[in-house]
Formats: structure tokens, sequence, C-alpha cells
């Protein structure tokens, strides 16, 4: 019965983590900057992989002239709908 249980409970805790493929949303040549955002829904922890990123990113800046992309700065989080103090 304990198995079970922690059977259970490690699927149901594994399903909150998905992984998401990020795509690029907005490209300034005259900047040099690449934005790639991923989508996360309610109760859901995404996560990237930081190499498959990192091509999409390149190939972004190569369309735009540049030779490669250097990642800077922290993860923005945006938020489309609140419920209280909830991120929907």
């Amino acid at each position: 019965m304990r198995l079970l249980i922690l059977t259970l409970s490690l699927i149901t805790l594994a399903g909150c983590t998905v992984t998401r493929q990020a795509h690029v949303s907005e490209v300034d040549a005259a900047t040099g900057i690449v934005r790639l955002v991923y989508d996360q829904a309610f109760l859901q922890h995404a996560r990237t992989d930081r190499y498959v990123s990192r091509g999409i990113a390149d190939r972004a800046c190569q369309q735009e002239g540049y030779t490669h992309a250097i990642p800077f700065g922290q993860p923005v989080g945006n938020c489309s709908l609140f419920a209280g103090s909830l991120c929907l």
C-alpha cells in the first residue's frame, strides 16, 4: 500500500514539471536583441533546454547578420491573468 501511494505521489509531482521549447517573439536588428518566450500553464513549472534555446537564438541572430547569440540578463516572468495574488 505504501509503495502504491509513493508511486502515485511521484507520478503526480512529476506531472507538474514540463519541458517547453522556446520560440522567437521579438528581434531587434538595430540593437541585436532576440527575445525568446515560452508559455506556462497554471500550476506548471516549465523548463527549457538551454542548448536548444541557444541554437534558436543563434539562428535568429544569423538571419539578422550577426554571427551568434550571447545570453544575458535574468529570465523575465510576465503574467497575463491575475486572480487575487495568484498568476493564472
